[in-house]
């Protein structure tokens, strides 16, 4: 049975792409596609879509490579394009994209002007490279530290992720560049939390971006959320429904931060279709 054959058999994964959702994806991925043909002209066995797939079943349930269903492309052919496409951004360029039409769907600019900075530290697991790791000495967490900047809506404009022992001012000033870079200056304004230091004050000043530290109120007690700022932690609660990043699992930083790209293509994908997101207890 021919490939084809059996992706029209198999009984679809809550995780799979719907129509809709791959047209939206689909072009993208055809044009890379077409500039990256094979040497020998074999144009591959599996589709770019079942690829997707793929990657999406393994950020939504957690799976290793090696445990990734039979009737889903294997790891040999699902890494090799998800390789690829962190290493030239081809991933992000799929989540900017959605990002700038769910922008425009709700009235908006496609980059915006103001930007949410926070940090989230996570536990590695067993085998995670010592050199990419460290303890978060705050929040007593030995792992990662994955920084993230969204706008207001809790979209993702750019994430990266460090030792969880790097200082928060670190992870400030590496998305503050990224946003620059990502947003063509279009972001005027950020907000973070005390966490950042003047230090990402200072280098926002440098890219024309206002950093505002926003402070707790001091007659607040217990939790009170920050209207505005609190909108990165809803984001983080909403990455956490897909197991691959509940956990850093990841050799390396940039597939980390590859995952991220992934999950909130998932998410605007499913948003832009609306499309009902499958809960993490029916999963």
């Amino acid at each position: 049975m021919c490939w084809d054959d059996r992706v029209s058999e198999r009984k679809p994964y809550p995780s799979d792409l719907s129509d809709e959702q791959w047209a939206l994806i689909e072009p993208v991925l055809t044009a890379w596609k077409a500039a990256h043909p094979s040497v020998s002209g074999h144009q591959g066995t599996y589709t770019m879509r079942e690829i997707v797939n793929a990657i999406l079943y393994q950020g939504r349930t957690g799976v290793q490579w090696e445990y990734l269903p039979h009737d889903l492309p294997p790891k040999s052919a699902t890494y090799y394009y998800f390789a690829k496409w962190r290493d030239d951004g081809t991933a992000q360029v799929i989540c900017d994209l959605l990002r700038w039409y769910l922008r425009e769907s709700k009235g908006r600019k496609a980059d915006p002007s103001l930007v949410v900075l926070d940090t989230q530290s996570v536990h590695a697991a067993a085998g995670v490279p010592a050199a990419t790791t460290g303890t978060d000495a705050a929040k007593k967490v030995p792992g990662r530290k994955r920084g993230l900047a969204t706008d207001t809506f809790g979209l993702v404009i750019a994430a990266v992720v460090l030792a969880a022992s790097a200082h928060d001012n670190t992870a400030g000033t590496a998305l503050l560049d990224r946003v620059a870079a990502q947003t063509g200056g279009s972001v005027t304004k950020a907000l973070a939390d005390q966490g950042f230091k003047n230090t990402v004050v200072a280098h926002g000043a440098t890219l024309g971006i206002d950093v505002e530290i926003v402070e707790r109120n001091r007659a607040d007690t217990g939790f009170v959320p920050q209207p505005t700022r609190w909108i990165v932690e809803q984001t983080y609660g909403t990455l956490m429904l897909h197991r691959r990043l509940v956990r850093d699992y990841e050799h390396r930083p940039a597939t980390s931060e590859s995952r991220v790209y992934w999950a909130m293509t998932d998410v605007m994908a499913r948003r832009l279709t609306r499309a009902p997101a499958p809960s993490w207890r029916s999963t």
